[in-house]
């Protein structure tokens, strides 16, 4: 018996393979390095640019605020209303307690009449 041996036809579609692969790979890489050039380019902040974002926010601000828009600001880290500072905690700390109170109290005053209603229906 004698060795094994590929028939040689095999060889052509194998190499022609090998060269669509390359070329892909060239293709790729290509648009890789302009992909990269893009992105390098978008990250580095330029005058034009945070001009036309404070047109943008400008003409925002004209437009009814949308959740979204809140969701963004409050990711930044910086205030919603500028006007506003942060030392304003305390007075929402004190109308959530207020809030709390008058929400046990009204809690009370049903569970105060569904007790007085089952006690003189049941008559």
């Amino acid at each position: 018996m004698g060795m094994f041996r590929p028939s040689r036809r095999s060889t052509p579609p194998l190499r022609s393979r090998q060269q669509d692969i390359a070329r892909q790979e060239a293709q790729l890489r290509e648009k890789l390095e302009r992909l990269e050039r893009i992105v390098t380019k978008g990250a580095t902040p330029t005058e034009n640019n945070s001009r036309s974002v404070a047109d943008e926010r400008a003409a925002r601000g004209k437009q009814p605020e949308k959740r979204l828009h809140v969701s963004i600001a409050l990711e930044s880290g910086q205030p919603l209303d500028p006007g506003r500072s942060l030392g304003r905690r305390r007075g929402l700390r004190k109308h959530r307690r207020e809030g709390r109170i008058i929400f046990l109290f009204l809690l009370m005053a049903l569970a105060a009449a569904v007790i007085w209603l089952i006690s003189h229906l049941h008559m």
